[in-house]
């Protein structure tokens, strides 16, 4: 069968009246325009008792009335005759321009000016503030790394003279710090900061402190002065000195037996610390939770920001006893004071951050000063591994 030829589709009855064509009168969809908008501007009065506005600050209105502002200037007598709200010939109501700056009087002197507004009408859950430390207990240092005079410097010397004898002979090499380089100095490390050399001395518990992971310093420079910043702090001041060296370690690596010569074992100082805290779960035991602690500097700078560091539960706390260690490296006493004493360690002792994050440290045990004053004696007279301590006796018993 033969396609039909278009003569003979347009011939056929139109069923549907598809062919037909209206013609649109000329001007009519400016009409339809106009009485579509003074439906719209209509509807909008009668919802919020005023007309729209070309400067208001809601999006929606803003446009309605800039289309308006200029349709009614003109209206068509159809427009007229639908205007049964009068909106064509109605007096504009004068209108508050978001734009404009406001007037002293409406300038609110604080927040609390904002939110006493009863206009606001907002809920009290609204505006309480959670999980956000008070101004006054805001994370401000109660202690700033200084220079001051290292008083045991005589332990050091020798070594200093050792590093800068190689590195004059050739026998060590000055690397540069590359910019934004993520340094992880350890203890016996060397640097050149700011034209001295810089050894790291002491490197202690990790902490949580402003919510980043970080390490305490004691960093002994070569003028006989020594400072305690953070990790963060003192990698910080290598990046930001364009001169700043880092000196290569004696040994081919880590399972060299000369890679850790730089350490130095000095001995140092036990202290057990009560914690100030008045978070309840901590004030009702304080005195029998203490923290067991070695350091080579002097306490009084290894505790002064305690508050701020989670090691030290983010509180003040009160150094009850100090021991002195002679010849005993620092990090091993430390570890095995902590081994003696795991019995003791709470399980349950937690704190929250400022993020709310659960941290748990692991230096606060059970004890009593005196507890580790024995220990102390015990660990001196390499008599330590002998003994244990018996936490539900509270004493320390020969095995």
């Amino acid at each position: 069968m033969p396609r039909p030829t278009l003569d003979d589709i347009f011939s056929e009855p139109d069923e549907f009246g598809l062919l037909v064509v209206k013609t649109r009168i000329a001007g009519s969809q400016n009409l339809d325009r106009g009485l579509s908008v003074l439906g719209e501007v209509s509807a909008f009065f009668e919802r919020t008792g005023h007309l729209p506005h070309p400067d208001a600050a809601d999006h929606e209105e803003m446009r309605l009335g800039t289309i308006w502002e200029k349709l009614k200037q003109n209206p068509t007598d159809e427009m007229l005759a639908s205007d049964r709200l009068g909106l064509l010939v109605a007096q504009d109501v004068p209108h508050t321009n978001w734009r404009a700056e406001p007037l002293g009087e409406q300038i609110p002197d604080s927040l609390d000016d904002i939110f006493d507004d009863d206009a606001l009408e907002l809920d009290e859950d609204t505006v309480a503030l959670r999980h956000v430390t008070p101004s006054a207990e805001r994370h401000l240092p109660d202690h700033r790394a200084e220079f001051v005079p290292c008083t045991d410097f005589d332990r050091y010397a020798d070594k200093f003279e050792e590093v800068q004898s190689a590195l004059e002979a050739g026998e060590r090499k000055a690397r540069p710090v590359k910019k934004w380089a993520v340094i992880e100095p350890v203890e016996g490390d060397f640097f050149i900061r700011n034209g001295l050399l810089a050894m790291i001395a002491e490197k202690s518990e990790m902490t949580a402190r402003g919510g980043s992971r970080d390490h305490r310093l004691r960093v002994i420079f070569s003028n006989g002065t020594e400072s305690d910043p953070l990790m963060s702090s003192f990698r910080k001041s290598l990046n930001d000195d364009k001169a700043s060296r880092l000196i290569e370690k004696v040994g081919l690596g880590p399972l060299d037996a000369e890679w850790e010569a730089d350490r130095v074992g000095v001995s140092g100082t036990i202290y057990v610390a009560r914690s100030l805290s008045e978070d309840p779960a901590i004030k009702d035991q304080k005195n029998i939770l203490h923290k067991i602690g070695v350091t080579s500097q002097d306490v009084r700078r290894r505790v002064a920001d305690a508050r701020n560091d989670p090691t030290f539960l983010l509180a003040p706390v009160e150094v009850v006893a100090t021991f002195e260690l002679e010849n005993l490296p620092r990090e091993k006493v430390e570890q095995l004071l902590h081994r003696f004493f795991e019995s003791a360690r709470p399980s349950e002792l937690f704190i929250l951050d400022r993020f709310g994050k659960k941290v748990r440290p692991k230096e606060w045990f059970y004890v009593l000063p005196e507890h580790v004053s024995q220990a102390a004696t015990l660990l001196q007279k390499q008599e330590l591994h002998l003994f244990r301590y018996n936490v539900k006796a509270q004493v320390i018993e020969r095995r």
